[in-house]
Order: C-alpha cells, then structure tokens, then sequence
C-alpha cells in the first residue's frame, strides 16, 4: 500500500445491541482490521428514533425510545457523525456492519421483506460511493439492502438463509452462498460482502470473514 495516501473507509452503523442496532462485534471487528490495513475511518449513523429498543438480557421489546446516532456513539466512543453529512469525496470506501439495525433502522427489511425501503440517509450516502465507482463492503443482514441500491442483477450473499435469500431475489439481487470465513465480490458493481453472524457461531468466526472482506474493499479502492 503507497504510504502517499492513508486510506480512509466511512463506516455507518445503525444503533449499539445486535437485536436493535448495529452489531457490536462486527462493527469493532470492522474498525479493527481497517485500521490493521494501514487505513483510517470515520463512523457515521442516521440522527433517528431507532424503530424500537430490545433489553438485550431478555430479549423482550421496552417501551423506552432510542436515538440511533446517540446510541451509535457508544460503539465509535463518540467519535461520530449524523449520516446526512457523509461527503463521499472525502474517503475511498464504505463499510457497513449487521445487526437488525441495518433491517430495522437503515431500512425496513425485518418487517416489510421483498417490500423494504432503505432509510433516505442510507440510500443517498450508498449511492453516492456506487456512482463514485468506489467500494461498497456490506456484512451480515445489510445486504438485503442492495437491490434497492445497486438495482437488478447485482451480487450478493448472507450466507445460506434460504427464506432471506428468496426475498433478495425478488429485490433483483442474485444471491450467492457462502461460508462464513468468506466473501462474495461483485466486481462490475464494486461490492463485497460477508455471512459474519448470519452463520457464525462465535467472533473468531465472524472475524475470518470480516477480516477478507476489509482487505478486499480497501484492494479495490486501486
């Protein structure tokens, strides 16, 4: 990697807690192994009302609300910025980790399948990196989003989850399977993504996959 310009990767999370937000192992997974590549980032995440808040010791719905930038901030130790000021000429590459945040707060997936909306901050900010021609990394459920994004015939996987795969599909997306150390990379679109906890059964595993799929975004940056 040429020393004459420091990588620098925009990373957008949608809450703190797997159940309600943006996963916590991938997300410090993530920044980890940005930073591991010789590469900076900067977290951002949409200043919303998350869609609700999951007590992540019962798994049981309270009746507290939560802001999804506030509560991201915990992951990024405040180091964070409303979504809606992400300027896609100031970094090479976007990575965005899983959790239901990205299928209940960066879109509607968990609730409206086939049917989702991707949240308007989320779609302008990808958007602006797939017409950049600059790298996309999405890991976990966040793919399900990318058929609104990139439109029909773009590649993805999350995994093996036959019933999430079929609703993709009908978003346009053509879903391929993979394990959960690997990557699936769709070069015309410049798009990478990985299973990380829609298979993984521990953070070695999520991390071998997350760990692929950092250093193949930050490859194709060129």
């Amino acid at each position: 990697m040429s020393s004459s310009h420091q990588k620098k990767v925009a990373v957008i999370l949608s809450g703190c807690g797997v159940y309600d937000g943006a996963e916590i192992h991938e997300s410090v997974l993530t920044l980890l192994n940005i930073e591991q590549q010789g590469a900076t980032y900067q977290c951002f995440a949409p200043d919303m009302n998350q869609h609700h808040v999951i007590n992540h010791l019962t798994g049981e719905e309270t009746a507290e609300q939560r802001n999804v930038l506030v509560e991201a901030a915990r992951i990024a130790r405040g180091d964070i910025e409303p979504l809606a000021a992400l300027k896609v000429a100031d970094f090479d590459a976007l990575i965005v980790p899983g959790g239901f945040g990205a299928a209940k707060n960066l879109s509607d997936f968990a609730f409206e399948g086939a049917e989702l909306r991707v949240q308007v901050d989320m779609m302008v900010a990808v958007k602006a990196f797939a017409e950049a021609s600059k790298p996309v990394g999405l890991i976990c459920i966040a793919p399900v989003m990318v058929g609104r994004i990139f439109g029909e015939g773009v590649i993805a996987t999350i995994g093996n989850d036959a019933a999430t795969a079929e609703a993709m599909e009908q978003t346009g997306i053509t879903h391929q399977t993979c394990a959960v150390d690997d990557i699936v990379v769709d070069e015309s679109h410049r798009l990478v993504t990985t299973p990380a906890y829609m298979l993984a059964q521990n953070i070695s595993e999520a991390a071998a996959g997350i760990n692929k799929l950092v250093i193949q975004v930050l490859e194709m940056t060129g």
